[in-house]
């Protein structure tokens, strides 16, 4: 089976035209798409109570696939706001456990920094998250290139079937060590996350300029590109029971459309957005002078 959903439900302006859509974003979304990224969660651990609001806006088939807060992934600059790394992850698995009750979360997604090579270190790293996150599913996601060079692919597919890691596949531009070529291998029999990112080159090492975050996923997918795309997810499927895609590239608002696209080259139904309905016209009674 393969999802395909959006990076956030908030963003997406064509997908809510109405009055009402705008004021009840999330449960359109869920009526457009069967799985979201929670991409909040990266920011900041998120309440038990956001979680139970938005495990309840939604249908019982949908799923809600969580980043990991940034604290456990060493994006984190700062001071950390917790007194030790077991009560940040204790704090990041009562946040999800609502989600999990309601069989509603698709996995907990690690991207790991740009910074994040394959040493000694980062292995033992992984090994530690992987224990600290106990039987949750786990996405796992590379954003450095040592972890794929030819001499260290298969041990790192190897070591993520290991630890019972899901393969996070990347869609990317190809910009240097900062970044990982697609490596189309399943490591978990239940699931497989593709995250399409765009391949807008110049913009993704573009983090020193003031406006990255606005140009960094500036891109949008063409029909031969999503074609390709569909042919390599059906072989995934062939690997793993699940493949969830999340299309990530909404700087310009692509994101959306990119992915209903994606769905209608799947042969999957793709539901109408909805839309204000006209006035109606107003019955002229030709006796009434």
């Amino acid at each position: 089976m393969i999802s395909v959903g959006l990076t956030g439900w908030g963003d997406h302006d064509s997908l809510y035209l109405t009055k009402e859509a705008v004021k009840q974003k999330l449960p359109v979304y869920s009526s457009l798409f069967p799985v979201v990224e929670v991409d909040s969660s990266f920011y900041a651990i998120q309440s038990k109570h956001n979680m139970e609001k938005w495990t309840a806006e939604t249908p019982e088939h949908f799923r809600f696939l969580v980043k990991a807060y940034q604290g456990m992934t060493g994006h984190t600059r700062g001071k950390i706001p917790y007194d030790s790394e077991e009560e940040m992850f204790r704090n990041f698995r009562l946040s999800i456990s609502t989600m999990e009750e309601a069989d509603k979360l698709q996995a907990a997604l690690f991207q790991f920094p740009p910074w994040f090579d394959c040493t000694r270190e980062n292995v033992r790293t992984l090994r530690r998250v992987r224990q600290l996150m106990g039987e949750v599913p786990c996405a796992l996601e590379f954003r450095h290139q040592s972890w794929f060079t030819p001499q260290m692919r298969d041990k790192t597919l190897g070591f993520m079937r290991e630890e019972n890691w899901i393969h996070s596949v990347c869609d990317e531009p190809q910009a240097g060590i900062g970044s990982v070529p697609i490596v189309e291998e399943a490591t978990h029999p239940e699931l497989t996350v593709v995250r399409m990112h765009g391949r807008n080159e110049s913009g993704w090492n573009a983090s020193g300029q003031p406006n990255w975050r606005e140009i960094r996923y500036l891109y949008r997918y063409n029909e031969q590109e999503l074609s390709e795309w569909a042919e390599r997810l059906r072989r995934l499927e062939q690997q793993s029971r699940q493949v969830c895609v999340i299309f990530n590239n909404n700087s310009a608002g692509d994101a959306a459309d990119n992915a209903r696209q994606l769905m209608a080259m799947l042969g999957q139904q793709v539901p109408a957005i909805p839309q204000e309905q006209p006035p109606e016209a107003e019955q002229i009674d030709l006796f009434d002078l």
